[in-house]
C-alpha cells in the first residue's frame, strides 16, 4: 500500500529528547492521534494541534503533504 509524506513539527518541551521538525512517512488514514501517541506524547499534555496553520484534532486524519504542529498546554498564572 501507499505510504503518505507528513512533516511533523514540536514545540517548546516536546522538542526535548525528540525532535524539531521531521518529514515522515506514514499510512494512509494515520491519524493526529496516532502520531502524538507513537511520540510517547501524552495526550493530557497536548493543548494545540495544527495541520497547515489551521486547529484540528486527534481523530483527524493526515494527508499526503499535511505539516502538523503540536503544542503543548502552556502553564503560568
Amino acid at each position: 500500500m501507499a505510504r503518505i509524506n507528513v512533516t511533523v513539527k514540536l514545540f517548546a518541551y516536546f522538542r526535548e529528547n525528540r525532535f524539531k521538525i521531521s518529514e515522515q512517512e506514514i499510512a494512509p488514514g494515520t491519524t493526529v492521534g496516532d502520531i502524538v501517541d507513537s511520540l510517547d506524547i501524552d495526550r493530557e499534555e497536548v493543548g494545540v494541534l495544527m495541520i497547515n496553520s489551521r486547529h484540528t484534532t486527534f481523530e483527524t486524519p493526515l494527508e499526503e503533504a499535511n505539516v502538523l504542529a503540536i503544542f503543548p498546554v502552556v502553564g503560568g498564572g
